[in-house]
């Protein structure tokens, strides 16, 4: 399998209320540095597996909704605690959207996978992947 591998990064503020949290549950600041891979069994006739401007501007446009917001205050967060792993199912859907309506064009079609990381530091990431 192919993977073609794309990486952007997002600053947040959220807070995680719940007692297993500890000190994150009151409001912060938080940094993710954001990898989508995307996973092909093949190539085209130019030896790509999916274009890699296409990617990385696809999952620029998924990001910059929650760039710099409070995530708290965001409806599509509305009632959610917002762990990394929730983040990361949140960008691998966006990514799977823009997929099926066309953003990697022909290319697109040979997607198979996406595996969304985010990496909250240099010692902690967390990621989520799927079939499409």
């Amino acid at each position: 399998m192919y993977a073609v591998e794309v990486r952007d990064h997002i600053m947040i503020a959220h807070s995680l209320p719940r007692p297993v949290f500890g000190p994150a549950q009151g409001l912060h600041g938080a940094t993710f540095e954001v990898d989508a891979a995307f996973f092909t069994d093949d190539l085209d006739a130019d030896g790509l597996g999916v274009d890699i401007g296409l990617a990385a501007t696809t999952l620029k446009a998924v990001l910059a909704p929650l760039n710099y917001q409070n995530l708290d205050a965001l409806e599509v967060f509305r009632g959610r605690v917002t762990t990394t792993e929730v983040l990361a199912r949140h960008v691998f859907d966006a990514l799977a959207t823009r997929i099926a309506e066309g953003a990697f064009g022909p290319g697109g079609t040979r997607i198979r996978r996406i595996r969304v990381t985010l990496h909250e530091s240099h010692v902690a990431r967390a990621w989520y992947e799927g079939a499409l």
